[in-house]
């Protein structure tokens, strides 16, 4: 997807109906989670970056993927630090720190502070909530 501007993002819920699929909608916009493992993204080794599949920001890229063994996309940054935003969730009783597209406000998934260096983060994103543009 391209990256869209402000003014074409959707504003309402049906029109964020109409442009996701129905895995992307219950992650970006109900704050979903994935199945663990079932992320075709999680295998992808390309050069290339990482967009937000609901507004087309560019989020991550491959030089900051790394293999978690989680069973989601881990990221040990974004591509920009503007890119994301960050907010508690208590939402599982615990307190964890949601990571959001700072453009479309969609959910991607949570960071973590069991990551590699350089940053000790692991941003945990579901892959739903990505589309990938590889370098060619």
């Amino acid at each position: 997807m391209a990256e869209q501007s402000g003014d074409d993002i959707p504003r309402t819920d049906e029109e964020w109906r109409e442009q996701l699929n129905d895995e992307e909608y219950e992650v970006l916009r109900n704050e979903g989670t994935e199945p663990r493992g079932s992320s075709e993204l999680l295998e992808v080794d390309d050069d290339g970056t990482f967009r937000c599949a609901g507004c087309g920001q560019a989020l991550f890229t491959s030089d900051e993927k790394f293999g978690s063994g989680t069973g989601w996309p881990s990221f040990y940054d974004p591509a920009d630090s503007d890119a994301v935003e960050t907010q508690p969730d208590h939402s599982l009783g615990r307190t964890r720190t949601e990571v959001i597209c700072s453009r479309c406000e969609g959910h991607l998934g949570h960071v973590f502070d069991d990551g590699p260096d350089p940053t000790g983060k692991r941003y945990c994103i579901n892959g739903a909530a990505l589309d990938f543009d590889d370098e060619e």
